[in-house]
C-alpha cells in the first residue's frame, strides 16, 4: 500500500519547486512560465496530451477534453475510462520512450508526484511540458483554469471552475463562524503518517471547517501514539484507499488497545472520505463538501429553501460514509 500521494522525489533526485501559485496566462500557443517558473513553448494546436498524474488526467476528464488524452500513468483509474488509455509507466519513473511515442503536443506534470528529471529530460527531447503546483484548493482551480487555456478550451475551463467556486462560497457561508474541528488526518496508519499545515490536504480540510491537530512544517509527518492521546482529535479522519466504509475502520481501531481510548473513537467519530481530498483536481470539491456534512452536522441538519447544496450537483456520487455507534450514516 502507498501513501495518499507522493511526499516528493526521492532523495536523490531533484524535486520540481514552487516558484508561484496564482496568475493567468494568456490564450495557447506561444512561450508561457509554467507554475515552476520554466518557460514553455506551447503549439498553437494542442491536440495530443499525456499527463504524468492521477489528479492531472481527471481533470482532463473534467474538462470533456478525454478525445486529446493520448495517454497516462499506470496509477490513472479515475473516471474508470482513464484505465482504457494507453499507460507510459509509474509517475515518479515513466518511460521516456513510451512517451515519445504517442507524439504528444503538450505533457502535464505535478509537483505532487513527478520528478524534475523527467520534465527536463521531456523537454530536451524537444516535448513541451507544462508542470502544475497547485498547493490550495483555490490554486488548484487557478491551475485548472489555466491549463484549459493551454490546451485551447478556456470556455470549458471556466465553466469547471465557476460552479466548483460558486460550490465552496455556498459552503463558507453555511460553516460561517462556526468552530473548527479538531481533526487527525491519516495519511498512513503502520507508521502513524499524518499532514502538515503547508499542505493542500490542510487547505481542504480548512475549507470542510475542519483543521489538523498535528502542528509541522513536515507535508507528512510521522507522529506517535502517544501524541494523539495528548492531542485527542475530534474526529479521525482516513481516506477510502485505506478502508471500504467508516463502520469497519471505527470496529477496527475500537478492537486495538490505546486507540479505543480515544475520545473521538469512544463517540464513533470517524469518518472515511473520498481519497479525492488527497488529489489536487475538481473532484477535491466533493470531498470537501462531504466531509464538512459529517464534521458540522448541525450546519446541515435543514435544508435551505433552495434545497441546500448537494454533491450531486457536481455529478459525482458522494463516497464518504460516518460510522455512530452501531450504524452507517450516508452523508446523503
Amino acid at each position: 500500500m502507498q501513501l495518499a500521494l507522493s511526499a516528493g522525489a526521492p532523495a536523490s533526485s531533484a524535486p520540481l519547486q514552487p516558484v508561484r501559485e496564482g496568475g493567468r496566462q494568456a490564450g495557447s500557443g506561444g512561450v508561457v512560465t509554467d507554475e515552476v517558473g520554466r518557460q514553455v513553448a506551447i503549439p498553437r494546436e494542442v491536440n495530443r496530451i499525456v499527463t504524468l498524474a492521477p489528479d492531472l488526467t481527471e481533470t482532463i476528464y473534467a474538462l470533456g477534453l478525454e478525445d486529446k488524452l493520448a495517454g497516462d500513468t499506470n496509477y490513472c483509474e479515475t473516471p474508470p475510462a482513464a484505465k482504457r488509455k494507453p499507460h507510459i509507466g509509474a509517475p515518479l519513473n515513466p518511460s521516456l520512450e513510451a512517451i515519445v511515442a504517442l507524439h504528444p503536443d503538450l505533457v502535464l506534470a505535478s509537483t505532487s508526484i513527478n520528478r524534475r528529471e523527467t520534465v527536463d529530460a521531456l523537454a530536451r527531447l524537444g516535448i513541451a511540458v507544462y508542470a502544475s503546483n497547485p498547493h490550495t484548493v483555490s490554486g488548484m482551480l487557478e491551475s485548472v483554469r489555466r491549463m484549459s487555456e493551454l490546451m485551447g478550451a478556456s470556455a470549458k475551463g471556466e465553466a469547471l471552475v465557476v460552479p466548483l467556486q460558486a460550490r465552496l462560497d455556498v459552503l463558507r457561508m453555511r460553516l460561517g463562524e462556526l468552530p473548527l474541528v479538531h481533526v487527525l488526518f491519516v495519511v498512513w496508519q503502520e507508521p502513524l503518517i499524518s499532514i502538515g499545515q503547508r499542505t493542500f490536504i490542510a487547505d481542504a480540510l480548512r475549507w470542510a471547517g475542519a483543521e489538523s491537530v498535528v502542528l509541522s512544517d513536515q507535508n507528512w509527518p510521522r507522529i506517535s501514539f502517544e501524541e494523539v492521546v495528548r492531542l485527542q482529535p475530534d474526529y479521525i479522519v482516513f481516506t477510502s484507499n485505506h478502508t471500504a466504509d467508516a463502520a469497519t475502520q471505527l470496529a477496527d481501531l475500537r478492537a486495538r488497545a490505546g486507540w479505543k481510548g480515544l475520545r473521538a473513537v469512544e463517540l464513533g467519530q470517524v469518518a472515511v472520505v473520498s481519497d479525492e481530498v488527497a488529489r489536487p483536481s475538481p473532484g477535491m470539491i466533493d470531498a470537501i463538501e462531504q466531509l464538512a456534512r459529517e464534521v458540522h452536522r448541525e450546519a446541515f441538519s435543514l435544508r435551505s429553501a433552495n434545497g441546500g447544496f448537494d454533491s450531486e450537483r457536481g455529478g459525482r456520487s458522494p463516497r464518504l460514509v460516518a460510522a455512530k455507534e452501531g450504524c452507517v450514516s450516508c452523508a446523503h
